[in-house]
């Protein structure tokens, strides 16, 4: 007799997920070559020879920018569920979207101040 009836489905589905990462894990830790000469360790760089080691530093801009776009790919993540239910939220959820969209407005503007959007 299950204790918590009507969560045997959810006990599977945590079963079965816990399941696949362990087997893909095991299969490729099985099928996979074995052979670990030098050649095979070497940075793999679309055919090219490696021309340099992997810690290499690169300019700040880079990682601005992508800090932008991550801020702004979240503010896609958080708007979409308020639009889908939109005609449900009313005003005040209105004007708390407003608010968050104010805000990201001035995080815009302050990064673009700053040089964050600039490429080169």
């Amino acid at each position: 007799m299950f204790v918590l009836s009507g969560y045997e489905y959810l006990l599977g589905f945590l079963l079965v997920c816990s399941l696949v990462p362990i087997v893909a894990l095991g299969a490729s830790k099985l099928l996979r070559p074995k052979g670990t000469s030098l050649e095979r360790r070497t940075t793999y760089e679309s055919g090219i020879e490696p021309f340099s080691g992997a810690w290499i530093q690169f300019n700040i801009r880079y990682y601005m920018f992508a800090l932008v776009f991550v801020v702004f790919d979240v503010e896609t993540v958080f708007l979409y569920p308020w639009a889908v239910a939109f005609h449900k939220l009313g005003l005040l959820a209105f004007i708390e979207a407003l608010i968050f969209i104010a805000i990201l407005i001035i995080a815009l503007v302050y990064a673009w101040r700053k040089g964050a959007l600039e490429w080169s």
